[in-house]
């Protein structure tokens, strides 16, 4: 990529957050509702609210930290147990039959309703908001993975049998790469899933996080505290996407050549 589409790039990705900052800065600029103060007394407390507190640490350390902490265990190990059960059932017909109606039905159940069962049996602690989070998660990533080990050429497989690969080269190698592009789309949407169960869990029993601290704010009628902790979780959302970004960028390396090798054939 050269320099000067790096920077086209890099303004046009800007050019919509900018206009949108910008029209609510002169949009509020006037405000006297208490409910939507100008958006440059939202950006004054910004700074004290969430990078400086004279009695102990910043915000940023004890309410963000904990919050990204269990966002990472959570969604980690739905990454986790999605992938290896929608390879199983993903390279089996008859698996795939006797799961399939389940799976649509937990699928349906949406996460927060399972909260207060979550609590009787996890407690109101951090092991609970993570079974949240992780729950959430788990489903995109796992039907996305059985339809991306379904959508594999069945000649490969043939191929690979007919080599004698050895089943850890086939699950890492053919099926699991083959399948990565569609695993990859699973896991960018149980990204965003992630941030909003991680917000949800915390308003419930919760004694620290970014969610219970904007209720707090919230409650207490801070609201330009509350504005700046929903503008944190927004910058934390847009952060996240690029980290997610350039994992993604070399992992579907591979997949790129391919599609690119394709319309070069074509």
């Amino acid at each position: 990529m050269s320099v000067r589409h790096a920077l086209r790039t890099v303004v046009l990705a800007l050019t919509l957050p900018v206009v949108l900052v910008a029209a609510w800065w002169f949009a509020t600029a006037d405000s006297t509702s208490f409910y939507f103060p100008p958006l440059a007394e939202i950006v004054e407390t910004f700074q004290p609210t969430w990078l400086e507190d004279p009695v102990a640490s910043s915000r940023i350390v004890t309410e963000a930290l904990p919050s990204l902490g269990r966002l990472t265990v959570g969604y980690l190990l739905a990454l986790v147990a999605g992938v290896a059960l929608g390879v199983a059932i993903g390279s089996s017909a008859k698996l795939r039959a006797f799961t399939e109606p389940v799976l649509e039905f937990f699928r349906a159940v949406p996460p927060p309703v399972l909260i207060p069962i979550l609590m009787l049996f996890a407690g109101i602690g951090t092991q609970m908001k993570i079974l949240v989070i992780m729950w959430g998660c788990i489903w995109p990533i796992l039907l996305n993975t059985v339809e991306g080990v379904r959508g594999l050429d069945e000649v490969l497989r043939d191929t690979a049998r007919c080599y004698r690969m050895r089943r850890t080269s086939m699950l890492f190698h053919m099926i699991i790469r083959g399948a990565s592009p569609q695993i990859v789309t699973g896991a960018r949407q149980a990204l965003s899933i992630a941030i909003i169960l991680m917000v949800i869990s915390e308003m419930f029993a919760a004694n620290n996080g970014l969610g219970f601290t904007i209720v707090q704010f919230q409650r207490s009628f801070a609201i330009p505290e509350m504005w700046s902790g929903i503008i944190l979780l927004g910058l934390l959302g847009v952060a996240l996407s690029l980290i997610f970004r350039a994992v993604e960028w070399p992992v579907l390396a591979w997949y790129r050549g391919y599609r690119q090798a394709q319309r070069g054939g074509n």
